[in-house]
């Protein structure tokens, strides 16, 4: 992807290229399908300085950056049947198994060369700070992601809600956030307007985002304090979750360490509750 070369060549930039980087990344990818001359104006650099970025991240020329923008942004609007049918012409003919966990390897270690480790304890910090409240939301399919991560950090720490942003209630649950306050947002393509209102209401109150998305980003990256972006795409109709489930439980077991005193209080605690309550079969 573009964004990613754009990201890995940061340092390597002139700064009125590393200026010109940051204009195309605020709005990606619109930001580069107009005229060369328009976008070199909206970062306010030169011509020569856009021609000269294009090709220190492989393109021959703005044509050819601009055509694989074009391919990225179909491929960011995609529906499930057209995913599929995108697929299914082109599918080798070894079995499902070996193909769809090909995929899914490759999308983990894609993904986890992009991140930098120190932005990973820093997003894992934010999450595990018990002095601040935390939020945990996800979208129509992504919900189910939201609430594995919200069930274990309720175990590991007090003061966490999680909110179902489809729900009409989800303005109820803004009332109360406070300056500092964290919220974890899983947004992933086809990205949701709800969940996009409800981070730009949290935002604007001074909260800080941990934003999971994929790696054409959510509009809520614009918005967001820390971002992973994760490989989605798997050889089926729907997107595949296997990187984002990895980062979720290495965030768990990396905030679990870091308060684990704490954590084991509160772990014990709860099996006391699960043995009252007589919730699991005891073999003695």
């Amino acid at each position: 992807m573009i964004s990613d070369k754009i990201q890995q060549e940061l340092e390597n930039l002139t700064r009125a290229e590393r200026q010109l980087a940051h204009s195309i990344l605020d709005n990606y990818p619109a930001s580069g399908l107009g005229p060369l001359s328009a976008l070199a104006k909206s970062a306010k650099v030169s011509v020569p300085t856009v021609a000269r970025m294009v090709q220190k991240l492989g393109f021959k020329g703005y044509p050819e950056f601009q055509a694989e923008l074009r391919e990225e942004l179909k491929a960011k609007v995609k529906n499930p049947i057209a995913k599929h049918d995108t697929w299914a012409e082109g599918a080798p003919s070894e079995h499902m198994l070996n193909q769809f966990t090909d995929a899914v390897i490759d999308n983990i270690r894609l993904t986890l060369g992009q991140i930098e480790p120190r932005l990973f304890d820093e997003a894992c910090a934010l999450v595990a700070a018990s002095n601040t409240h935390l939020y945990v939301v996800g979208g129509r399919i992504t919900h189910t992601l939201a609430e594995y991560l919200f069930l274990h950090l309720q175990t590991i720490r007090p003061k966490i809600t999680h909110i179902q942003s489809t729900s009409n209630a989800w303005p109820h649950y803004l009332l109360d956030v406070q300056k500092g306050d964290v919220f974890v947002i899983f947004d992933m393509r086809r990205y949701e307007n709800n969940t996009l209102k409800l981070a730009e209401i949290a935002h604007a109150k001074g909260a800080k985002i941990v934003l999971f998305t994929d790696q054409w980003r959510s509009p809520i990256d614009a918005l967001a304090d820390i971002t992973f972006s994760n490989r989605i795409e798997v050889p089926s109709a729907w997107d595949s979750a296997a990187t984002t489930l990895l980062l979720i439980e290495t965030m768990i077991s990396a905030i679990q360490n870091l308060s684990w005193n704490e954590t084991k209080d509160r772990m014990e605690e709860l099996e006391e509750l699960f043995d009252r309550t007589k919730l699991f079969r005891k073999f003695n």
